[in-house]
């Protein structure tokens, strides 16, 4: 495609791009630490209700209840499958949502326009944007025609904002959308250093929190480690001290504390809340965890921008009254109104 660009705006040569990447780095976050199959694993193997199933089966084994330690290890692993298959998929949608973060950028280089990977952006880059097409770095306007960005991402206004070279704010940044004509802007900032780029790295530093039925477990997990523990010693001494048999009366304390865990509960709560990840799943809904589910479920107020920062910006029509008729028609019926 051609470009009416002026013949003074020649861009970097390969020498200088090499330069400004050497100097500034490549045009992409810094990267994220991306979890392998075994780390999925072993997080789900964390969660303190299979910890507390996998000491319930050891111990069982070691009781010789070997029926009931089957019936835990096979709840352990049915458990453990969905919910690393619904972790594997999840994470393999973000990281399918994360390539449309890339598409292919115009810039002029050695003054030829050339279209090259967002991510190879380089400080000084002179890259030109039209309409309908992210703008994917910060930058100065130094020629443009009839341009109009949409910066609802970062600012939340909805209403587009009309740009130039000789413009008081002549400035665009990454994740806004060109609206109309065209513009070549000058790379001043990439990566991490753009306005988006910033609130991500912020993001980053939010505390992860565990969802409120975890707190719970946890306290449940602790208070009956603790009530099993002092059952366990006193019906073991008793017990050694009644019959002098010190491995018989390691058996009775183990089988009476074993008595007092409730092995179902955390079952049942792995279960259903493995259950409903897979089923939100179906529903196209990506969950990186299972216990958001339950998290969700005890949502009660949601706090939302105003448009245009986390919704499309874009309006629909619904219903369609005729006053002629004084009826009302819905997107399916809007033909009738004609």
């Amino acid at each position: 495609m051609s470009y009416n660009i002026p013949d003074n705006l020649k861009g970097l040569s390969t020498t200088e791009v090499n330069a400004s990447r050497a100097k500034y780095g490549w045009n992409q976050l810094s990267d994220n630490h991306k979890s392998t199959w075994f780390e999925l694993l072993v997080d789900i193997l964390k969660e303190p209700m299979l910890i507390l199933l996998i000491i319930i089966s050891i111990i069982y084994v070691f009781v010789g209840n070997y029926g009931e330690a089957v019936f835990m290890f096979v709840a352990i692993v049915a458990v453990t499958a969905i919910s690393f298959y619904q972790d594997n998929r999840s994470k393999k949608a973000l990281e399918e949502l994360e390539k449309l973060n890339e598409p292919l950028s115009t810039v002029i280089r050695n003054g030829k326009v050339s279209e090259i990977p967002t991510h190879e952006i380089v400080v000084g880059d002179l890259c030109i944007t039209e309409e309908g097409r992210i703008i994917n770095a910060d930058g100065r306007i130094l020629h443009s025609n009839d341009f109009s960005v949409n910066e609802s991402s970062l600012t939340g206004e909805s209403f587009s904002v009309f740009k130039d070279s000789k413009s008081e704010d002549n400035l665009v940044y990454g994740g806004t959308v060109t609206v109309s004509g065209l513009a070549v802007f000058e790379v001043t900032e990439i990566g991490k250093e753009t306005r988006v780029g910033k609130i991500g790295e912020s993001i980053k530093n939010i505390k992860e929190e565990i969802s409120p039925l975890q707190v719970q477990i946890q306290k449940f997990v602790k208070a009956m480690a603790i009530v099993g523990i002092l059952i366990f010693l006193i019906v073991c001494l008793y017990s050694f001290i009644d019959s002098g048999n010190l491995v018989a009366s390691l058996l009775n304390g183990l089988t009476l504390a074993m008595s007092v865990l409730p092995e179902e509960i955390p079952v049942a709560f792995t279960t259903f809340m493995a259950l409903g990840a897979w089923k939100l799943m179906r529903e196209g809904i990506i969950i990186k965890r299972s216990s958001i589910v339950e998290t969700l479920g005890s949502t009660t107020v949601i706090c939302t921008d105003k448009t245009g920062t986390i919704t499309e910006n874009s309006m629909q029509l619904k219903y369609l009254y005729n006053y002629a008729t004084d009826s009302s028609y819905d997107q399916e019926r809007f033909d009738e109104s004609i």
